[in-house]
């Protein structure tokens, strides 16, 4: 079944911090300690993925640290899961891009029909943080300095095969992010060849931070590239 390949892939990710640059670390909420975490990922994917049916493959940057760093599943949040999924948790933690994915969702017909459908994963499945000029950790993508997007490149390509097998070998990739997310994987894509296509689509922080008063519009968007029979 799907969520046992899902469960297992984030089981064994890992990567070394001492391949990273200096003042990079590495954000990974599936560690095995993160007891509430693992809980969360078996009952949301034994919820949506216990079948074997192949899925569009979405493509987020890496985990942020108030999504999917804290609940380890990719744009959703704790009032995500309870809202939507019907999924409780003691984490608590809110974060933007999830309000408009799972918009998004509630008009594509709710979370059973999305996820019979799509897959969401990420450029590189783990985050990172970077002490920044002030003396705090931040949030750092894969792609905000160029030594970490080198350090790391290998590493995204095997991940992106193996989200890539548990879609069932979809040969195109919906990229969120039309900025650098696309930008890089168009260039790790010309290296490794893993997609015939990439359809880049705004990110959905970008959406909420930037074109609030234009989210009806662009859930007509992604809906059209999503599925668009409706």
């Amino acid at each position: 079944m799907l969520k046992d390949q899902i469960l297992d892939f984030y089981a064994k990710l890992d990567l070394d911090e001492n391949t990273l640059p200096p003042k990079v670390r590495v954000m990974n909420p599936y560690k095995k300690e993160n007891q509430e975490v693992d809980r969360l990922l078996k009952e949301f994917y034994t919820k949506y993925y216990s079948d074997s049916q192949p899925r569009g493959l979405i493509l987020g940057i890496n985990p942020g640290r108030l999504g999917a760093g804290q609940t380890g599943i990719p744009f959703t949040d704790t009032p995500a899961l309870r809202e939507h999924c019907d999924i409780e948790t003691s984490i608590e933690t809110r974060e933007t891009s999830s309000e408009f994915v799972y918009k998004m969702i509630a008009a594509y017909g709710g979370t059973d029909t999305f996820y019979k459908d799509w897959f969401i994963g990420a450029a590189c499945p783990l985050g990172f943080l970077h002490f920044n000029d002030k003396g705090n950790w931040v949030n750092w993508n894969y792609y905000d300095e160029e030594a970490l997007y080198k350090s790391v490149e290998d590493f995204m390509i095997a991940k992106l095969e193996e989200q890539i097998k548990i879609c069932g070998n979809p040969e195109t990739a919906v990229v969120w992010g039309t900025g650098k997310n696309m930008k890089y994987l168009t260039k790790l894509n010309k290296r490794a060849q893993l997609f015939k296509q990439l359809i880049p689509l705004e990110h959905p922080r970008y959406i909420l931070q930037y074109k609030r008063k234009s989210v009806d519009i662009y859930l007509d968007k992604f809906l059209t590239h999503l599925k668009p029979e409706l």
